[in-house]
């Protein structure tokens, strides 16, 4: 009997469900399209089910209609109806009513006006750039993000900066793994450097990298070597060559532009990395989206000649490095490193603490170079092998079959499912324990010495970790602030079928650079730039079959390499900021010498890659080489020579 009462007590209670429940975004930019999602309750579902039901949106203040249209009502639970494209044109808390059939659901919106999104990550650039105190930047910029998300309420704003944003970035697996790995891969060059690793290393490549000519060019072979992931790249050729450099008089500013205009432009275009999956599932879900046919991944290889930037960005570290030519900025810094032999500035502030390790190993310690190698080979290798086991399992997982690929096209596929945060966490920790069991054995240091030495690494990393969360969340200000929808809708304007390749480049450098991420601007701008090259071609007759094929790769191409220049530019990125922590660099300091390169190579896609693809359907096989003899020329002729030094 109470089994009986208390069900007649629930289902009216289950029953008595609202119609819809609706999430709407928290801020809405007026004049920029929003959408919402609506989840059915169980009483309209268990009416409705299989039903093909009329929609529309309306704005409770003016009676219009918003949208409308049909929609065909699934019988799971987790149906729900997603209407894109909505407008509002006035800003403050305005009702909007969603209709289906005879059910009505009142829900709000707040709308800001649309330039407010841009103004967070700006602020940020900007107080960087004057500052040069990053971590003072970033938090003034989410604090405005988070006051304008509060209704501009700056006390709100800034209570909610802590326990809210700066909280919320760190509840993500991934990102807890970045910095777990950051910090453990210091404590692993703690240990090593105590040991007297780091200089016996620096000594054995001493004897064939006399001079810093031949330094650069280490240092650049290293950062394309390790292709296949841009976190490993930055703190593994970082961490290896800053002794060398140091020693060479290579500024720290030379060094971190080596080893970030290395790490994401080669991991962009390796054809087996930690970004082909990301980067084949984006083209696979554009192209599915609208029915096309065709294989993801051969698109993607189809397109790595069309990706200028990183192409040109990797041709011009290593004439830098071969002619020993520089200019702007980073000319005054090798001067500076040559003749004075500082490597930092005056008052610069490096991000990770060289201070607080103790540099230089006790004098009676040997210095054996096999003491940093093993270490940092075993982060390598797991690296490697970590990959390949963590994308076989996630195969396994999901019943996905190889069979009929080719050796090399399952390698890609078993890369490119593997969880790769994972991954690095499992090589820093065994990068450490080797270190530590090699200073051990060999009765370099005591067990108490290493652990002293391991901590004080995890020490030197904590103001880089301190900005890479405040990176991220400012990320997340921009996403909730729809700054990138902003910066779409100011590009949408100026499309047309040859200007698109060149655009969607701009357009994604803008959205990289205001977001300080590449992952997501290739997230937000592939779905957009694909369907745009697949149709603009067909509606202009001038432009034959060749001709838009050309157009449909260098766009999705220019996706790639937009994102990529951006990240360079941008002092809020997080894999410029692990370049600066690698490579011991004043942050600023690397944004502003790295910046007129990025440029200039920015410059030389467009006029030697984009332009000529979009108007002229070139070849990339005729443009490769010519922007490739104007990148020799450039450094040649307006770099200059820094006065050489040889051990």
């Amino acid at each position: 009997m109470s089994f009986f009462l208390l069900f007649l007590v629930m289902v009216p209670a289950l029953f008595s469900q609202s119609a819809m429940d609706i999430q709407p975004p928290r801020i809405v930019l007026t004049g920029i399209a929003f959408k919402i999602e609506a989840k059915p309750g169980f009483d309209f579902l268990m009416r409705h089910a299989g039903d093909t039901l009329r929609y529309a949106v309306l704005s409770l203040e003016s009676g219009q209609v918003m949208k409308e249209g049909t929609w065909a009502v699934g019988a799971d639970t987790e149906t729900r109806l997603v209407i894109s494209d909505l407008v509002v044109h006035h800003t403050g808390r305005q009702a909007l009513e969603l209709r289906v059939e005879n059910v009505r659901t009142v829900f709000h919106v707040r709308a800001i006006p649309a330039v407010l999104s841009i103004l967070p990550p700006l602020l940020a650039i900007l107080l960087a750039l004057l500052t040069r105190q990053v971590i003072i930047a970033l938090f003034f910029g989410i604090w405005m993000g988070v006051t304008f998300i509060y209704d501009y309420n700056v006390v709100q704003g800034f209570l909610h900066t802590l326990d809210e944003y700066l909280v919320q970035s760190l509840a993500d697996a991934d990102r807890v793994s970045i910095l777990i790995f950051t910090l453990v891969l210091g404590g692993m060059v703690g240990v090593i450097t105590r040991s007297g690793g780091t200089q016996g290393i620096v000594e054995a490549l001493s004897r064939y990298a006399r001079n810093s000519r031949l330094g650069q060019l280490a240092t650049w072979a290293m950062g394309v070597l390790i292709f296949f992931d841009d976190y490993a790249n930055t703190l593994i050729v970082g961490n290896t060559m800053r002794p060398l450099a140091d020693r060479l008089r290579i500024s720290r500013e030379k060094l971190s532009y080596l080893v970030d205009s290395t790490a994401a432009p080669v991991a962009n275009i390796a054809i087996i990395s930690t970004w082909i999956g990301y980067e084949v599932s984006l083209i696979a879900q554009s192209f599915q989206a609208m029915g096309m046919e065709g294989n993801a991944y051969i698109t993607f290889i189809r397109t790595i000649p069309y990706n200028y930037y990183p192409l040109y960005a990797l041709l011009f570290g290593f004439a830098i490095a071969l002619m020993g030519r520089d200019f702007g900025p980073m000319r005054k810094a090798e001067q500076r490193a040559r003749s004075t032999g500082k490597v930092l500035r005056d008052g610069a502030v490096p991000l990770m603490d060289l201070s607080s390790l103790d540099v230089a190993a006790d004098a009676s310690i040997e210095k054996r170079w096999y003491n940093a190698l093993i270490p940092i080979g075993v982060v390598i290798l797991v690296v490697s092998a970590g990959l390949f086991y963590s994308g076989s399992q996630a195969l396994s997982q999901q019943g996905i079959s190889l069979e009929g690929k080719s050796w090399f096209q399952q390698l890609s596929v078993i890369v490119g499912n593997a969880n790769s945060f994972a991954v690095l966490m499992w090589a820093s920790f065994s990068g450490s324990i080797v270190a530590i069991g090699l200073a051990l054995s060999q009765r370099l240091i005591n067990l108490h010495q290493t652990m002293d030495a391991w901590v004080m690494g995890i020490r030197s990393m904590i103001m880089a970790a301190i900005i890479l969360t405040a990176a991220w969340t400012i990320g997340t200000i921009c996403q909730e602030l729809f700054t990138a929808d902003y910066v779409i809708h100011l590009t949408r304007k100026f499309l047309t079928p040859h200007w698109l390749p060149l655009v969607t480049f701009l357009s994604a450098g803008a959205i990289s650079f205001a977001t300080g991420t590449s992952w997501g601007t290739m997230a937000i701008l592939m779905p957009i730039a694909i369907p745009l090259a697949h149709k603009f071609p067909l509606i202009d007759p001038s432009i034959d079959a060749a001709h838009a094929m050309g157009l449909l790769l260098s766009t999705t191409a220019a996706v790639l390499a937009g994102a990529t220049f951006g990240d360079h530019c941008s002092p809020i990125s997080d894999t410029t900021i692990m370049s600066s922590m690698a490579s011991g660099a004043d942050h600023i300091d690397h944004v502003r010498t790295q910046l007129p390169y990025a440029v200039t190579t920015a410059g030389i896609a467009i006029l030697f890659g984009y332009l000529p693809t979009g108007f002229l359907g070139w070849s990339p096989w005729l443009t490769l080489p010519l922007g490739g003899v104007a990148t020799i020329l450039v450094v040649r002729f307006l770099g200059r020579r820094s006065n050489d030094h040889t051990l």
